[in-house]
């Protein structure tokens, strides 16, 4: 009997009490992965530490100069792009936070089957490229359009649907300019990396990864809310599989420690000298700017306001934050959480959704501090 597609696509599913990552999320978490924590103390993540998630495969790219861009749909004259006339726009440079949408998923119980983020789906670059309202502007967006459609290059089979990857904006957002939404064609300096979308990616300021179509190949405006499987089924808040869901969106606030001291090779367990001890990381949302960050050094029982260093003119990058704690021997429980000026916070138990979307618990960092008695 000929096999269909949705033989070899399985629907999505919850993890069974007690069960364990099954050799197809062993395989997606060999293909993406996320950034070191210790990276955290760069400003800037280089490349090949910031976070990665592919859906299908990294399409292959014979020749930059052959790709092309394409701009249609409800729009009064249609753009069909080269990189060097890309090139030829004027260039920004923005410093952008991107987290996963999953980011923390596989902490969730019960765990949602995909992708096994636990806090490392994060990263943050100088994206430089073209504005994306120059870019309609110079199409000339009909009255009627209603959404911005972006399609990558990478193609393939989800849930029994074949694809090429996907995604809307509403229009407001494809050509505001506070954030201002990039066509880019450089991280850090450099051309994309592959594995980063190369030659082409969108860059939104503030959104989850999801929105970043990466190998981007074409720009279309329609005049009806755009309803393609990433943006209607995949990326929804559900806690019922019929639901019709809320679609995933701004970032929530998070902070990350960088964890201190040396780990344990497979516990990842810290371990720290007595005395006083640097405790820093970072902390990001894409919802409002964070206005503060607290430490606590016992598990979530008392909470200490940390020192949050300004933005630097980055709004939609990271910022750092520092606390110093005494360490004494015995084992502890470090955390960390971020407060936007929205009145977002961190949560300490996190509401559950079927997809493990928009997971912000508070991070817990197990850590041992040995005493004069504690040998090896």
């Amino acid at each position: 009997m000929r096999r269909r597609l949705s033989d070899v696509s399985r629907p999505a599913r919850l993890a069974s009490s007690g069960e364990g990552l099954g050799q197809d999320e062993l395989a997606l978490a060999a293909r993406n992965h996320g950034l070191p924590l210790e990276a955290m103390r760069h400003d800037v993540t280089p490349p090949g530490l910031h976070y990665v998630l592919t859906h299908y495969d990294i399409p292959h790219v014979q020749d930059d100069a052959s790709w092309r861009l394409t701009v249609g749909g409800r729009v009064r004259h249609a753009l069909d792009l080269s990189l060097a006339r890309l090139r030829a726009y004027p260039a920004v440079t923005a410093r952008v936070t991107l987290e996963c949408a999953g980011n923390g998923r596989a902490l969730l119980a019960p765990r949602p089957v995909s992708q096994p983020w636990l806090v490392e789906a994060v990263g943050t670059a100088d994206w430089t490229g073209v504005p994306l309202r120059l870019l309609l502007g110079e199409a000339g967006v009909e009255s009627d359009a209603v959404d911005v459609v972006f399609t990558g290059a990478d193609h393939g089979v989800e849930r029994g649907v074949e694809q090429d990857y996907q995604r809307g904006l509403p229009l407001a957002v494809a050509t505001g300019d506070d954030p201002e939404v990039l066509v880019a064609y450089s991280m850090n300096g450099a051309p994309l990396p592959p594995q980063h979308g190369s030659p082409l990616r969108l860059v939104v300021p503030g959104w989850y990864g999801m929105a970043h179509v990466k190998w981007l190949r074409d720009i279309t405006v329609v005049d009806t809310p755009f309803t393609g499987f990433q943006q209607s089924v995949a990326y929804r808040i559900r806690q019922e599989p019929e639901e019709a869901g809320e679609p995933v969106t701004l970032i929530a606030p998070r902070a990350l420690l960088i964890p201190p001291g040396f780990p344990d090779f497979m516990s990842r367990t810290r371990v720290v000298e007595p005395g006083p001890v640097l405790l820093e990381g970072r902390a990001w949302s894409g919802r409002a700017p964070v206005t503060s960050v607290e430490v606590s050094t016992d598990g979530g029982l008392t909470w200490q306001r940390a020192r949050l260093e300004p933005d630097h003119g980055h709004r939609w990058a990271w910022r750092r934050w520092s606390s110093m704690w005494s360490a004494f021997p015995g084992e502890h429980v470090l955390s960390t959480r971020a407060h936007d000026a929205a009145g977002n916070r961190q949560p300490l138990e996190q509401p559950w959704n079927r997809g493990g979307f928009a997971n912000n618990l508070v991070q817990r960092v197990p850590v041992f501090c040995p005493g004069p008695d504690d040998t090896a």
